[in-house]
């Protein structure tokens, strides 16, 4: 219960006012050896899959199966978190903050942001 308390007290004013909990796309390809994790269910996936494995690693672990899939995740590169409303994505952030993954940062302004920044046109500008 430590971990999380000090997770939860990092998480301040201050981290959120900065901006330190999200990353836009963009920031976070740049970052280069990063994962995505897709909070949606397996439903939702597969309803609109969202891979983009050129630039980073893409896995789908629903939020339900986090705590037994933990070990999927690295904790030591930049993780970017989606779904599609934020709700879990801020749930997961304080979960794997509080197992040692400070790199983990939702991916700024949600789902659609994100589908916003894979459409072909903008693909192609940046060479994702």
């Amino acid at each position: 219960m430590k971990r999380v308390d000090a997770a939860y007290r990092a998480m301040d004013f201050e981290f959120f006012g900065k901006g330190r909990h999200q990353v836009s796309l963009p920031e976070f390809l740049k970052q280069g050896g990063g994962v995505i994790v897709d909070l949606r269910s397996g439903r939702e996936a597969a309803v609109l899959p969202i891979r983009i494995e050129k630039a980073a690693r893409t896995i789908n672990v629903p939020l339900d199966e986090l705590p037994d899939r933990l070990k999927e995740i690295p904790a030591d590169v930049p993780v970017g978190l989606f779904c599609s409303a934020d709700t879990r994505s801020a749930m997961a952030l304080a979960y794997l903050r509080s197992h040692g993954h400070e790199n983990a940062r939702i991916l700024a302004g949600g789902y659609s942001s994100l589908v916003e920044e894979l459409k072909p046109g903008k693909l192609f500008k940046t060479d994702i």
